[in-house]
């Protein structure tokens, strides 16, 4: 009866929500098409009490009959008389991509409603269509051009654009959005979440140019299960029939030929020999070539399958164990969000120096460039939602915002060959309706793509000496991975850790997604002393003794590669602000636990050659 009233709630929500929140699915490989960056300095207006939004009745500005008076009208004193309470010309301003919190000492703790702009030219051409396009914005993001609203977003962590055809002028243009990253319990995530909130304007911004009929998606995977037969999927962003379509890849020698049918649509599976398969030891990547008689998109494709067999995961027909570690999106050595290419290699590099082959992308979409990069380097991927903790599991909202944010997530990344594992959320209380949310979920994620696994960190619960892992959730994913930390928030000391076994109720492979515990960086005692790195280096000594009894024992993803900051987080002495269970301190330096796991890896890697 529960499922049923939801899905009747989804339904009259999605009918509500399509007025306001409309917009077309992210637009694939944005990179590869005629874009001008709108990176750079931004100017911004900090207003906690949404003066530039709201009348003194709060009543929205730009609902009124002129649609006019807020901070977007981005207006400057034409007569000396006139009274305007604002100036963005005047205002500080902050880089662009970039959080706001690691900019300024004032907004280091701030959550709240902050203005940005940007000014640019452009010359738009008749016959092109314009998107403004947003790599991600934290949390609740509305877009003004030149004084027109374009919409609003929700979801901090995925791309989303706008169609500006018909909003943009020759010469000078100004950009406005109302950025919220004010936590809310409806909201994905909630209110509580052990990480930053950082907010803003967090990744890459583009004005993005495209013909008439332009592609607006594609997909270039293997079948499931097979090692020759590849899928090609596409759709124009409207439903031009005829258009013909190139798909060549040179280092094949292949080239096919197409037209779209009436929706603007292709699909088609061909057989193809000889494919060199995309592993973490042999990371291949193919130039692939899409074009039509307007466009040309290139992009970097490897092919690989995954599956199930039993209690074994099988990358290219062949068992692996995954010998992973988990990552934020955050630079330990200068405050932020990771920033740049060279940011992001240097986690995935670390995460290599410790002979990880796999790395759970915690806990909500990272930044594309940290996908391709994990193509690139050889990391296998967990790339995950924030569903996280405690969710409003019966509001309909709530619910299709989540549904939302995972199909963005697998349109943006479905051609990654490093992507393994689409996961639905992180320690989720058990009760009927979070089971019907989450089943949902992972119903959703497989409709989207069934050439990967569906997986979430679970939790467990402890009778005696025995660790449980029961969760009804568990039938309908594809991996036992769950979350536990003996020896840190249960279980004794870690030399007594080692006296637990797992009662675990399916016979799937297991992925153990999150253990471990604090260390100061440079803080040294005995093993038995909190916070020391010999405590923490003892803890992975006899996680690993505990977690060997498993027999179905397919991987791990520590928590967690290096410190990252945390407003949970507060013993003034071996906290302060910061969650220590890293294996990197925030200065780079490597704990010695680090050593314990790169150790063990070595010896998985040869037992699973």
């Amino acid at each position: 009866m529960l499922k049923s009233t939801f899905r009747v709630f989804l339904i009259c929500f999605s009918l509500l929500s399509s007025i306001s929140y409309a917009q077309v699915s992210s637009i694939q490989n944005i990179q590869a098409r005629k874009v001008l960056s709108l990176n750079g300095k931004w100017n911004y207006i900090i207003d906690p009490y949404e003066n530039g939004y709201y009348d003194y009745r709060h009543d929205p500005f730009d609902q009124s009959k002129t649609g006019t008076g807020g901070y977007f009208d981005d207006k400057v004193q034409k007569d000396k008389s006139e009274l305007i309470e604002y100036d963005f010309d005047h205002s500080p301003q902050m880089n662009i991509p970039g959080d706001w919190n690691s900019q300024s000492e004032k907004l280091e703790l701030y959550e709240g409603n902050i203005w940005l702009r940007r000014k640019f030219d452009a010359k738009p051409e008749k016959g092109k269509r314009y998107y403004v396009y947003f790599a991600a914005v934290n949390y609740e993001a509305h877009v003004y051009l030149n004084g027109k609203k374009l919409g609003v977003h929700k979801g901090g962590f995925t791309p989303f654009q706008f169609d500006v055809t018909n909003n943009l002028k020759v010469g000078e243009n100004s950009i406005v959005l109302k950025v919220d990253n004010i936590r809310k319990q409806d909201e994905i995530p909630t209110v509580n979440t052990d990480w930053w909130n950082y907010g803003g304007i967090t990744r890459d911004v583009y004005l993005a140019e495209f013909p008439d009929h332009f592609i607006s998606d594609y997909k270039l995977q293997l079948v499931k299960g097979n090692k020759n037969l590849l899928n090609f999927s596409l759709k124009l962003a409207d439903a031009t029939s005829n258009q013909e379509v190139t798909l060549s890849i040179p280092e094949l020698k292949l080239e096919k030929k197409y037209k779209t049918d009436s929706e603007g649509k292709i699909s088609d599976e061909f057989v193809w020999n000889n494919l060199n398969l995309w592993a973490p030891e042999n990371p291949k990547l193919y130039a692939v070539n899409i074009k039509t008689d307007k466009e040309n998109i290139d992009d970097k494709i490897g092919f690989r399958t995954i599956q199930v067999e039993g209690d074994s995961i099988l990358l290219n027909g062949k068992s692996v164990f995954l010998r992973g570690i988990s990552l934020h999106d955050e630079n330990p050595l200068l405050a932020g969000r990771l920033r740049s290419e060279g940011d992001m290699r240097m986690m995935l590099q670390w995460a290599k120096d410790m002979n990880c082959n796999y790395v759970r992308l915690a806990h909500y979409p990272h930044n594309e460039e940290m996908i391709r990069l994990a193509d690139e380097m050889g990391l296998l991927v967990w790339a995950e939602v924030p569903v996280y903790w405690t969710i409003s599991w019966t509001n309909p909202a709530t619910y299709a915002n989540a549904k939302q944010q995972l199909t963005d997530l697998i349109v943006r990344d479905k051609n990654r060959a490093s992507v393994i594992v689409w996961s639905i959320g992180n320690e989720t209380p058990l009760s009927d309706a979070r089971l019907s949310f989450m089943s949902n979920l992972a119903e959703t994620a497989r409709a989207l793509d069934d050439t990967r696994l569906v997986a979430a960190a679970l939790e467990v619960h402890r009778e005696g000496n025995n660790i449980i892992l029961n969760d009804p959730l568990g039938e309908k994913i594809d991996l036992v991975s769950f979350n536990e930390y003996a020896g840190w928030y249960w279980g004794g000391s870690p030399s007594e850790i080692t006296k637990y076994n797992f009662d675990i109720k399916y016979k799937k492979p297991v992925v153990i997604t999150e253990f471990g515990g604090d260390a100061l960086g440079g803080f040294h005692a005995d093993e038995n002393t909190r916070w020391s790195e010999e405590y923490q280096e003892a803890l992975y000594k006899n996680q690993i003794k505990m977690l060997s009894k498993i027999g179905a024992l397919r991987g791990m993803t520590p928590w967690i590669l290096t410190d990252f900051r945390s407003p949970r987080r507060q013993h003034p002495i071996y906290q302060n602000f910061w969650n220590r269970k890293g294996l990197i301190s925030e200065t780079g330096k490597k704990k010695k636990a680090f050593f314990v796991l790169k150790d063990f890896y070595a010896e998985m890697q040869t037992k699973y050659k």
